[in-house]
């Protein structure tokens, strides 16, 4: 009994809490998006810049990883 009182609890309490989650999903995500963006810029700067530093030592025979 108690088992099931407590399930009910559960069920009562979490379904807002999943419809709010489906519902504001997408929203979180658009809003994240600028940051990906930035982010994968930014390690195309990174591997660029790493790049022009290694590049004296491939052009003396260094072997890349």
């Amino acid at each position: 009994m108690i088992g099931f009182l407590l399930w009910v609890i559960v069920f009562l309490l979490c379904w807002p809490l999943a419809l709010l989650a489906l519902l504001l999903y997408p929203i979180v995500w658009i809003l994240l998006l600028p940051f990906r963006i930035l982010g994968i810029a930014l390690d195309g700067v990174f591997e660029l810049l790493r790049a022009i530093v290694f590049l004296p030592a491939r052009i003396l025979g260094g072997k890349p990883r």
